[in-house]
């Protein structure tokens, strides 16, 4: 009965493809990677994972996703020109990878602590700890999302143990080739890591200064780094500091006014550190000193060490 078996076949097929679970069709890489509709999500991304920062991904084209884009394309012998083209998307897919992952939260992931920040540098030093504020921001910094993307991608979902959610498909916390050299351009608002052969290892999108705390221009060299480091306000250090302000110290912690990571630079007050506020990165200006994301600086982290020359330039 030709009818009957052509009915079977296409029952067959319709079951195979129910089966066939977005986690499936994410585990083979090549074929998700092909089959994703490009976006400036999927773009931040794929730049992400290809060592070139948009900072924090919000699907949003932006300044900083121009300025990974561009780097990019230097990089890869393109025009610069900061925009997604044909020849930019060829480059940037030759290794194929799903934009979204699906993430099972774990008792872990919504524990906390959580804490709500004060905005005095007095009040943040009465706090043991400068965790994060809640779990969409602990969820944003693992996966170098903005917190409204996140619920923009899992609408109507209970960030709750047990949760399925879909994230973007970053490589995390991964350990950099070492770099000979650091360099941080004030025009262009980045930091890049360049390796002994001075090709370029990772660019990175970073707030430089101010007209009051402008960035040393010159070279440096850095001295150690930090992991959580504790935070030691100076008013006399700061410009805008209030007059009846006094020295605090402030616990570790991703809201840390300098984030997950110092690194100490050999220009006395000056480092390369994160921040608590990934949005503002190459967007607001510091204190003289370098800062990038702290999922960013955490990488920078794995690449230098005592010794590694550091070149600020404008």
């Amino acid at each position: 009965m030709p009818g009957f078996r052509t009915i079977s076949l296409m029952l067959l097929l319709l079951l195979a493809g129910a089966l066939l679970t977005p986690l499936a069709v994410a585990e083979d890489s090549e074929a998700a990677g092909a089959a994703e509709t490009r976006s400036d999500l999927r773009a931040q991304v794929l730049l992400d994972r290809a060592r070139f920062s948009p900072g924090e991904i919000d699907g949003v084209a932006g300044s900083n996703q121009a300025g990974a884009l561009a780097a990019f394309q230097r990089a890869r012998g393109l025009t610069a020109s900061g925009e997604l083209d044909e020849a930019t998307w060829a480059e940037l897919e030759k290794e194929p990878a799903p934009t979204l992952v699906e993430h099972v939260l774990t008792a872990a992931d919504v524990a906390g602590p959580f804490v709500e920040i004060p905005e005095s540098m007095q009040d943040k030093a009465k706090l043991d700890a400068l965790a994060y504020g809640d779990v969409l921001e602990a969820l944003g910094e693992r996966f170098h999302a903005a917190p409204a993307l996140l619920r923009e991608l899992n609408s109507g979902v209970d960030f709750a143990a047990g949760a399925t959610i879909r994230v973007p498909n970053v490589r995390g916390d991964e350990q950099l080739p070492k770099a000979a050299k650091v360099v941080v351009d004030e025009s262009d608002g980045a930091l890049m890591l360049y390796a002994e052969d001075d090709s370029l290892i990772a660019w990175f999108p970073a707030t430089t200064g101010s007209e009051h705390d402008p960035l040393p221009i010159g070279d440096w060299k850095i001295r150690g780094v930090a992991h959580d480091p504790v935070f030691h306000y100076d008013p006399s250090l700061f410009h805008g500091a209030g007059p009846d302000e006094e020295k605090a110290r402030i616990a570790p912690g991703p809201n840390n006014p300098v984030g997950s990571v110092w690194i100490d630079l050999s220009k006395e007050h000056y480092g390369i550190h994160g921040t608590p506020e990934p949005s503002a990165i190459s967007k607001s200006e510091s204190n003289g000193c370098i800062r990038l994301t702290n999922w960013d600086v955490r990488r920078v982290a794995t690449a230098v060490a005592a010794g590694t020359a550091v070149v600020l330039q404008d």
